[in-house]
């Protein structure tokens, strides 16, 4: 039986030659018993009759917020569906979407929807690769919005080379695929620390890091999507988490931190240590702020308690934990020790040497090293797409 079975299905058509594709797709989506609702772009229709995909989808295609005879809602729209699939969305649409810009059908319903957001770039070799549109996919992907790739061959043009959008069969089957993996840690309970810890210094300082908690929150997104139960232990950050099921416990401290996840860990199936916790912290917080008066100021630093080898020492056979290592030099070495010091099941590793990973960037570049020395290199990615690849490692080990 297909995934798709029963789901109700936006798909957004944009003004492209790829256009004609949206057919076959809207046949294929039917064929595998989902309801689909047509929304196209004023340019889209140009390319395709609005009467050939309503006829296809049994439904009125939308291709206006409002006209001379209905009113559209782009916010039911957006509630109605399990999914929203945009295929094929051009450059022009990417940017629109990339930065809020709602002036039409499709564009406003996106920014209502509440499920997940599929998106089959079709464009020329030169368009696709151009800084800005590389820009917006990676912003769309940041939001968690799921690329769905380019094929390469002949194009439009005539050069041959990487835009063409994908063929609807792959588009189903990457729909079927995500369906079917969306509830495989249905049952499982992950508990993620995410964020800085702060270590005050008096009222007003603290000792810090550049962490903004965008990794463990987007792992906290992705293994709810996928059907866990999530406890969020979550440092100091502005950011949280888009899935309304993720529990968040809101902690400051390193000390703090510790005790929620010896509170929360024994009852977890799995942990993941993304948190960047403080090393040390001040063996003394002063009651007031601390005035300016001599040269130096001499602080004394003691360590914090290591979170990773408290649970490492108690984790049971049938949990896992799973931690993470930024690095900035001897990277596999010091990640391989660390693996082993702290009992993890497999450790992510990020490099500082690495553009685009690190602190504060919507990107990431990871390496899982596994415990019988199986390593597995992942390209420079979105964080939600890197969330993805921990999630699924993840995962496959608790299903193992």
């Amino acid at each position: 039986m297909s995934q798709l079975s029963g789901k109700k299905i936006i798909l957004g058509v944009t003004g492209s030659i790829a256009a004609y594709k949206s057919a076959f797709l809207t046949r294929l989506l039917i064929k595998a018993g989902a309801e689909v609702q047509v929304l196209m772009t004023e340019s889209a229709t140009g390319f395709i009759a609005p009467l050939t995909l309503s006829t296809l989808s049994k439904r009125p295609v939308h291709t206006e917020v409002h006209s001379e005879n209905s009113w559209n809602n782009h916010v039911e729209l957006g509630l109605w569906a399990d999914a929203m699939i945009i295929a094929p969305i051009t450059a022009t649409s990417l940017a629109k979407l990339s930065m809020g810009i709602a002036d039409n059908i499709l564009t406003a319903t996106y920014l209502s929807a509440r499920c997940p957001v599929f998106f089959a770039p079709a464009m020329d070799l030169d368009m696709w690769k151009h800084p800005a549109v590389v820009e917006h996919v990676r912003r769309l992907q940041s939001f968690g919005n799921h690329l769905i790739p380019v094929g390469s061959g002949e194009l439009a043009s005539g050069l041959n080379g990487e835009g063409r959008m994908a063929e609807p069969e792959e588009i189903v089957d990457y729909l079927n695929r995500y369906f079917s993996e969306s509830k495989i840690l249905a049952g499982k309970t992950i508990m993620i620390t995410a964020g800085p810890t702060y270590e005050p210094i008096d009222p007003v300082r603290f000792i810090g890091n550049r962490s903004s908690g965008k990794m463990g929150i987007a792992l906290a997104d992705v293994a709810a999507r996928y059907g866990a139960q999530v406890k969020l232990i979550l440092g100091p950050s502005r950011l949280r988490p888009q899935e309304p099921s993720v529990e968040v416990i809101s902690v400051e401290t390193a000390q703090q931190m510790y005790e929620a996840a010896q509170a929360h860990y024994p009852n977890a199936d799995a942990g993941i240590l993304a948190a960047a916790v403080a090393d040390y912290r001040p063996s003394e917080v002063a009651d007031q702020k601390i005035k300016k008066k001599d040269e130096n100021l001499e602080l004394q630093l003691v360590k914090t308690k290591d979170i990773a080898a408290a649970l490492g020492q108690t984790k049971k056979d049938h949990q896992l934990l799973i931690g993470f290592a930024l690095e900035t030099n001897d990277e596999l070495a010091n990640a391989q020790s660390k693996l082993e010091r702290k009992n993890f099941d497999f450790i992510v590793l990020n490099s500082l040497q690495d553009q685009g990973a690190g602190f504060n960037h919507d990107t990431n570049k990871i390496t899982i090293l596994y415990r019988d020395n199986k390593i597995a290199y992942f390209e420079l990615k979105s964080k939600i797409a890197a969330a993805e690849d921990i999630i699924q490692a993840m995962a496959a080990k608790l299903m193992s």
